[in-house]
């Protein structure tokens, strides 16, 4: 075996899980202080695309006027949500939320085309999608700039994040509300304004999913399904974990690559579209909570 070759494969399936893991914090972020499986997440990454694409292109406006006036659209976006969807729905069975967020999603997948239109469209960041020289220079391994460059942006999103729970006000009654949402009550905690604030931060970080993504695929409605890739990375770290999102994305982009590789020639093509979810089912089988997520001791 080429250990090149393998060390090159692994690295890429790597760099690719870091924006799997993007689009699971979004789905966590929700979870986490909520209890609400966003199912809208995916269609929220397609949407904040869409916007930068069409700010661009309908309104004339450079990348760097598109990614600040888009990143309000989401928090408006996000307000919105929690204002007109989730808090007339608060303390209603989890069932009944995870389907107002199904609903959620086929609306905004609707409205996103239906302002910008439904075409296929370019995004160009200034980003070249090129074998970096410097890494092949010095490990003889071909590795894409673009990777490297969108690892470097996931990698300060989530330390910004961190940063915002551990360090922050608003950060500290979000660990409270996802601790107790009836405590965090009791204290003064307003929980309609933490989930507000919540879905605009999920809404930015599926902005940064969907730039990316959007960049190396193009935009289109199949980036809804991105979303779809992030469900085994949750099953893996964990629903309610920001680090087990981080682990999950890069044991799934990792996996996926080195069985396309070296199981998919014998098996015939595809592989890399369902191995992910078989990993995830037979990890399920031995610990359902995930890595880092906590275990669930019920008493009877």
């Amino acid at each position: 075996m080429d250990i090149s070759f393998f060390f090159e494969t692994l690295i890429g399936g790597l760099l690719s899980g870091v924006m799997y893991a993007l689009v699971a914090i979004g789905f966590v972020l929700i979870y986490k202080a909520s209890g609400v499986f966003n199912f809208a997440q995916g269609a929220m990454v397609f949407f904040a695309a869409l916007t930068c694409v069409g700010f661009m292109d309908k309104f004339g406006m450079s990348l760097w006027l598109a990614i600040p006036a888009t990143v309000l659209a989401m928090v408006v976006l996000g307000f919105a949500i929690e204002r007109v969807v989730l808090r007339p729905l608060v303390n209603q069975p989890e069932i009944t939320l995870f389907m107002a967020t199904i609903g959620l999603a086929f609306f905004i997948e609707g409205l996103a085309q239906l302002i910008w239109g439904s075409q296929v469209h370019k995004l160009d960041l200034p980003i070249e999608d090129v074998p970096s020289e410097y890494i092949m220079e010095k490990f003889n391994i071909i590795v894409s700039n673009f990777d490297l460059i969108a690892a470097v942006i996931c990698a300060v999103l989530v330390a910004l994040l961190a940063l915002m729970f551990a360090k922050t006000k608003v950060g500290r009654a979000l660990r409270a509300v996802a601790d107790d949402h009836q405590a965090a009550q009791a204290v003064g905690i307003p929980l309609q304004r933490i989930w507000a604030i919540l879905w605009a931060v999920a809404g930015m970080v599926a902005l940064v999913a969907g730039m990316l993504w959007g960049a190396r695929n193009g935009v289109q409605f199949a980036l809804t399904f991105i979303a779809l890739k992030a469900l085994p990375v949750l099953i893996l770290g964990g629903f309610t974990s920001v680090p087990g999102a981080i682990v999950g994305g890069l044991i799934i982009g990792a996996s996926e690559k080195l069985a396309e590789v070296y199981i998919g020639p014998h098996v015939g093509g595809g592989i890399e579209g369902w191995f992910p979810y078989v990993l995830a089912l037979m990890f399920l089988l031995v610990r359902p909570e995930g890595l880092f997520g906590e275990k669930i001791i019920r008493r009877i």
